[in-house]
Parts: C-alpha cells; sequence; structure tokens
C-alpha cells in the first residue's frame, strides 16, 4: 500500500478522538498565549509564550486542513471572543512559566498515547511535531527557570548502598505499627500532585476573582479549597519523611478583577486540568505500594470526579460543551 493510499484510509475512532482534543487544547493555548503575550514584561519569558502561540495556530491550521479533507465539521473550541487581550496583568511572569512547563507535561503525555494508537502517516507525523514541539517548550521552560532561579527541584534522597530485595510484608504496611521509609517513586508522584494541585490553585484564583458570574465563582471557590487541602495532604506525606514540599503559587496572582477570558474558556480549562489530576492520582496510587498512601488517592479521587461532574453540569446548562465524536447509536438508528 503505497503513502497516498494509506491517507486515504479512514480516520480511527482514536485519531477522530485524539485530533479533536488537540484541537480544542491548541484553541484554547492561542487565547491564553495572547494574554500572556500582551502583558508579559520579563524579555527572557517573552520567546517561551511566542512559541506557544504560534504552536497553537499552526496545529490549527493543520488540523482544520485535515479536518475539511475528511468533512469531518471544525470543532468550534475557542476564538478571539474567549480572551480580553488587553485586560489588566493576571498572573505574574515566572507563574506563566511554570504554567507552560507543566502544560508541556500534559501535551507530551497526550500525545504520546496519540502516536501509539495513530495508523495514518499524516496523523502519526501531525502527533510526532506535536511532541517535538512539546518537549521543546519544557526544555525552553526548564532552562528559564533554572536560569532565574525559580525552577523548583524534587526532593534528593540518598544513593542505595546495594542493590536489595523486599523479604517482608512490612514494605506493603502502612496503618499500623512502623511504615517504612517512602520510595523514590512514592516522593516523585507526591512531589508532582503538590505543585499541579498548587498551580491550579492560582490558576482558579486568578479566574475566580475575574468571573462575574456567580454560580462559577462558586465552583471556583470550591474548587481552590480542594486544591488546598490535597497540596495539605500530600505535603504532609513528605514533610513526615523530612523531604521539602513545593512552594505554593498564591502570590502570583494579581488584584486585578477585570475580565480576561471567558466563562467557557474557564469552565473548560478548569475540568480539563481536574481530568488530568484524576490520571495523575491513578497512576500514584498504582506507583505507592505503602497502603496509607494508596488508600489516600484513591479516597481522593471521588472527590475530585464529583468536582468535575459537577463542572461538566455548568458547562451543560449553559450550552458550553462541545460534544466530541461518538459512535453511532445504533437502536436509535433502528428506531428513528
Amino acid at each position: 500500500m503505497t503513502l497516498e493510499d494509506k491517507e486515504k484510509l479512514r480516520l480511527t475512532a482514536a485519531e477522530m478522538s485524539t485530533l479533536w482534543t488537540q484541537y480544542l487544547n491548541d484553541s484554547l493555548a492561542a487565547c491564553v498565549s495572547t494574554h500572556f503575550l500582551e502583558k508579559v514584561e520579563d524579555e527572557e519569558t517573552r520567546p517561551i509564550i511566542e512559541f506557544v502561540l504560534q504552536t497553537a495556530k499552526t496545529n490549527i491550521s493543520t488540523m482544520q486542513e485535515l479536518f475539511r479533507k475528511e468533512n469531518f465539521p471544525i470543532p468550534v473550541g475557542f476564538n478571539e471572543d474567549d480572551v480580553h487581550a488587553h485586560a489588566p496583568k493576571l498572573f505574574s511572569d515566572t507563574f506563566v512559566q511554570m504554567y507552560f512547563k507543566n502544560m508541556s507535561i500534559l501535551a507530551m503525555a497526550a500525545n504520546s498515547a496519540a502516536l501509539g494508537l495513530a495508523t495514518r502517516p499524516d496523523v502519526v507525523s501531525f502527533h510526532k511535531k506535536v511532541l517535538e514541539a512539546s518537549v521543546h517548550l519544557q526544555d525552553l521552560s526548564r532552562e528559564i527557570m533554572l536560569k532565574q532561579g525559580t525552577y523548583i527541584k524534587p526532593p534528593y534522597i540518598s544513593i542505595p548502598d546495594k542493590v536489595d530485595f523486599v523479604k517482608k510484608q512490612q514494605f506493603l504496611a502502612g496503618f499500623f505499627g512502623p511504615k517504612r521509609a517512602i520510595t523514590g517513586v512514592e516522593i516523585t508522584h507526591l512531589f508532582l500532585n503538590v505543585q499541579t494541585n498548587a498551580i491550579g490553585k492560582a490558576l482558579i484564583t486568578g479566574f475566580a476573582q475575574t468571573t462575574e458570574n456567580e454560580e462559577i465563582k462558586q465552583f471556583l471557590y470550591r474548587g481552590k479549597q480542594i486544591a488546598q487541602k490535597h497540596v495539605d495532604i500530600f505535603s504532609d506525606f513528605l514533610k513526615k519523611e523530612d523531604l521539602p514540599a513545593p512552594m505554593s503559587w498564591d502570590t502570583a496572582v494579581s488584584d486585578s478583577k477585570t475580565s480576561v477570558f471567558s466563562d467557557k474558556l474557564i469552565m473548560f480549562h478548569i475540568t480539563g486540568m481536574i481530568a488530568a489530576g484524576i490520571g495523575n492520582y491513578g497512576m500514584a496510587m498504582a506507583a505507592s505500594p505503602r497502603r496509607d498512601i494508596g488508600l489516600r488517592y484513591a479516597t481522593l479521587i471521588p472527590e475530585i470526579s464529583l468536582y468535575a461532574e459537577d463542572g461538566a453540569n455548568i458547562m451543560i446548562n449553559h450550552g458550553w460543551l462541545e460534544e466530541p465524536p461518538q459512535a453511532e447509536d445504533r437502536d436509535q438508528l433502528i428506531k428513528g
């Protein structure tokens, strides 16, 4: 089969869903970057924002062309109506660096999975380019944060003296009696989840003080409380092991109350970050053999899942939740 023949293959469900999701995410990234670029003061941060904005626009153009070729309806996503680029600065430039560093991690994970499922050469090529751009964004963010002294490293632990094997079930204990020290993998996930919740809390705080919709304001305030609670829980595990926990980003939010982003964009962004958080907790639970740590993740997942559902209901009620590609409802077709 020639390359041309391969590109005539129908899009699979996986390809449709990953492209559709990427389109919404890139249209959101373009809006957020437009405001950040308008208000950036640090000239070393500017190239990062410009890179994100240009990459998002290029991705959108590529996907629109692919969608048209397939007669696939182009998603609405987000546009200039969803951002007031000239509104007062809402987040510090240091936070912008950390925000994009975190977004690059999510993009790398999403496009690695998309590459593993893609079949058509043009779709494979697209996700490779997005993955490469995500890695480059991670490099840009890391380098500038290291240079400016704002990069927060995970905790250090001692190098093991020798290779050893687990000999007792006490390795899994965590509720009663003595507990073993936490492993490097457990530390990694605790650190990551403190950091993502701290970033989420700062983002929610900025959104909450600039929206005029009281229902959304209350939803965001609840999310702020949940994020702080989870930061405290994960930080406590680290502190009990005499390990440092990442800093908060509370001071990264300005005192502006002027609307910057549409309520639709705010709700999509927050519910998307919640979904990523649920995935992080699931991976952390699987990688945490100590029972008290694993169970803690298990008890927190329902809380944020319910919060995500409440967010989805708000979006549905306002007509903001765009439907993803779906399988045919055969029963409805038969009845209809």
